[in-house]
């Protein structure tokens, strides 16, 4: 049969991978007579626009899928009732029975209406997602393929920050961390830590409002202690009425997609001014999402393992599902991809627990590091004097 292969939302840096097993499992199957990859996504499929896949020389597979950022390109244009129907039109002229498309809980929620559109309409089509986001807030999987490389670029960040800061105090640095509405890139900065007075000191998350005041008092208490302060806040962090402190924020009108575009140098503006000290801010961005140099391997193994395991699925049949991580142990870790139906992560949003965040809402708590150090790479820590 004819397949096609579309990614979704923001690219990392081992979407790729997942492209490169999914290639590799399928010419082992030999059961697809083409695998169509979309040029940037659902777009790519409106227009027509396709690669064969099969064809390629498997060296250029082989660099593609070590690659960051996303080598068939990505969109996050959102389909109208119209454009639905214009998709499975141009499934059945290129006869195309299997849509494997990598994306998070968006994504999911646009294969989850492919599917249900082909099968109200007779069409047979498999639709097989496999999971892709920074932000790790899809639900049943332990994990996202991207959110481990995200998290040591961000443990790795606040590590080498804090040596500045270290060095030579501002004396208050806020690292503005990836994340709109779910903390867990955030939290992954305190695996940066390997001695008690190690950065970053204080962690906020978005599923914690807080207001100035109570962070206010939170950095002055930490200043007194060591005469320096290393703060990690979420893009997404909001105060206790709902707002961004006052920072610009970009796509207002969007309640999907409204964010803070300075929220980190606001809050280092707003800290300086009531406590008279100096503070600066730094942005990383985009960077840590598709930063080549500091992938994790177990994250880009994992992803190539979905790709070839969504390949299994097709084979066996399933439709109307999404590839998931199950974790068996921690020490040694040990993982497998199981199935789960679209239904039950299409738009939904895992957002960081409760429980592991401490009790002040400036910290995470060893639940979570336990959780998260098995998925990067052993950070050591620097010598001091």
């Amino acid at each position: 049969m004819n397949a096609i292969v579309a990614h979704g939302g923001g690219p990392t840096s081992v979407i790729n991978a997942s492209l490169a097993g999914l290639l590799a499992e399928a010419r082992v199957c030999e059961i697809f007579s083409k695998v169509y990859g979309a040029r940037f996504g659902i777009r790519g499929i409106l227009d027509e626009s396709f690669t064969e896949l099969l064809t390629q020389d498997q060296r250029l597979i082989d660099a593609i899928g070590n690659s960051p950022g996303s080598a068939l390109g990505s969109s996050r244009f959102k389909l109208s009732d119209e454009d639905h129907g214009r998709v499975l039109e141009i499934f059945k002229k290129h006869d195309i029975r299997c849509i494997f498309y990598t994306g998070g809980n968006g994504s999911m929620g646009t294969a989850l209406r492919i599917s249900r559109d082909a099968r109200s309409l007779g069409y047979d089509l498999q639709v097989i997602g496999i999971p892709k986001t920074i932000d790790n807030d899809l639900s049943v999987t332990d994990h996202t393929p991207g959110y481990p490389s995200t998290a040591h670029f961000f443990a790795v960040a606040a590590r080498e920050i804090g040596e500045d800061n270290r060095s030579l105090p501002p004396p208050i640095t806020v690292l503005e961390v990836l994340g709109r509405n779910a903390g867990w890139v955030t939290a992954a900065t305190a695996l940066g830590r390997t001695r008690e007075d190690d950065g970053p000191h204080l962690i906020y998350l978005p599923e914690r409002p807080v207001s100035l005041d109570n962070i206010a008092a939170d950095v002055e208490g930490v200043y007194r202690r060591l005469g320096r302060v290393l703060i990690a806040v979420c893009e997404g962090q909001l105060d206790k009425t709902g707002a961004p402190f006052g920072a610009d924020v970009d796509r207002a009108e969007s309640q999907t997609h409204r964010l803070a575009s300075n929220l980190g140098h606001t809050v280092a503006r707003l800290i300086s001014a009531k406590l008279n000290l100096r503070a600066r801010a730094e942005k990383p961005g985009l960077f840590g999402r598709c930063c080549g140099p500091l992938t994790s391997e177990l994250d880009r193994r994992e992803a190539h393992e979905c790709g070839r395991a969504a390949i299994r699925a097709a084979v066996e049949g399933q439709a109307g599902v999404m590839i998931a991580i199950r974790r068996h142990s921690n020490a040694p870790y040990q993982a497998s991809t199981f199935l789960t139906p679209l239904e039950t992560v299409a738009c939904k949003e895992r957002l960081f627990p409760s429980e592991w965040i401490n009790e002040a809402g400036n910290d995470v708590t060893n639940d979570f590091l336990a959780y998260a150090r098995p998925l990067i790479p052993q950070l050591k820590g620097y010598s001091h004097l």
